[in-house]
């Protein structure tokens, strides 16, 4: 993936504490696929770290790295900055005005407007306070433990080689934008409010048609940004993809022994996941991320 040389977002900036309650992830697959995958914690109990989105009054602590100018937070910075020149410009097209989020890079701890996370959390975005969280060891958790390749150009170059592919890393960032694009658009108050009237298999099946959305929104995202600027290289949507594909609902549970349940599901299967992603990216249109259909 192509990102240097290109701006990079104002609104990346450390960890500086506050919130008061407990904030959910990626969305509770992505979460329990990280937690499992790097951290080996119980599938089951990584899905209900996951699904926390409001607890106790924790105020927690909060440590507060510098902002330093290393590869993976200039990287970050380009990624949001991407993610703000193309939602922009959606949003214009609709005659709207797009609000952009900020992105708080952490070290173990943080406290949202969500409540408390740790880096077991993974990736996630609060609503309350319109912001991506990311703990500053993610990108290194990738490239050791997620099995995605950093070299899928097959370059042999040593450079490349140890590192998550960078547009898997940018398939996440852009999942969580997508949520904050579906707390704009109110999206996100209606499948809140709709959870709150129907039966648990029901409120599992809007969340996994959320979270769905937000991985087309992803790849919206990734088509007008190709558009824009040309950042794709050979392999790339294959990380994406490759991404996609471990963190599915099935997936977790037969890798965790345990029986496939759909109305357990809360993110959707496997190919749930890649399929949504892949009609985003090549419509490149908004309009096709329709997951709902009707639902709400």
């Amino acid at each position: 993936m192509k990102w240097q040389g290109r701006r990079g977002s104002s609104n990346v900036r450390s960890s500086t504490g506050g919130g008061k309650m407990i904030g959910g992830g990626i969305g509770g697959i992505i979460i329990a696929g990280i937690l499992w995958l790097v951290f080996g914690v119980n599938p089951m109990t990584a899905l209900q770290t996951g699904q926390v989105i409001a607890g106790g009054g924790s105020n927690g602590t909060s440590s507060e790295p510098a902002i330093s100018d290393d590869r993976d937070t200039q990287f970050v910075k380009v990624v949001l900055a991407d993610t703000e020149e193309v939602w922009h410009q959606i949003f214009n097209e609709a005659g709207s005005t797009y609000k952009e989020p900020s992105l708080i890079l952490f070290n173990g701890q943080v406290n949202s407007a969500c409540g408390g996370a740790s880096a077991a959390t993974g990736p996630f975005y609060c609503p309350g306070d319109q912001t991506v969280y990311l703990d500053t060891s993610f990108f290194v958790e990738m490239r050791q433990n997620l099995g995605i390749s950093g070299d899928q150009q097959g370059s042999g170059t040593q450079e490349n080689q140890g590192k998550a592919g960078d547009f898997a890393q940018a398939y996440v960032i852009a999942h969580e934008v997508g949520h904050h694009v579906q707390t704009l658009l109110g999206i996100s108050q209606q499948v809140n409010e709709a959870r709150r009237q129907v039966t648990q298999a029901q409120s599992n099946k809007l969340s996994v048609l959320q979270e769905l959305q937000a991985d087309c929104f992803a790849g919206v995202w990734a088509q007008r940004n190709q558009e824009r600027v040309q950042f794709l290289e050979a392999g790339d949507i294959d990380e994406a993809i490759n991404a996609a594909g471990q963190i599915g609902d099935d997936r977790l549970a037969q890798a965790s022994g345990r029986a496939v349940a759909p109305d357990n599901f809360t993110h959707g299967t496997s190919q749930q996941r890649v399929e949504w992603f892949t009609r985003g990216l090549e419509s490149g249109n908004v309009q096709s991320c329709d997951t709902f259909s009707g639902a709400l």
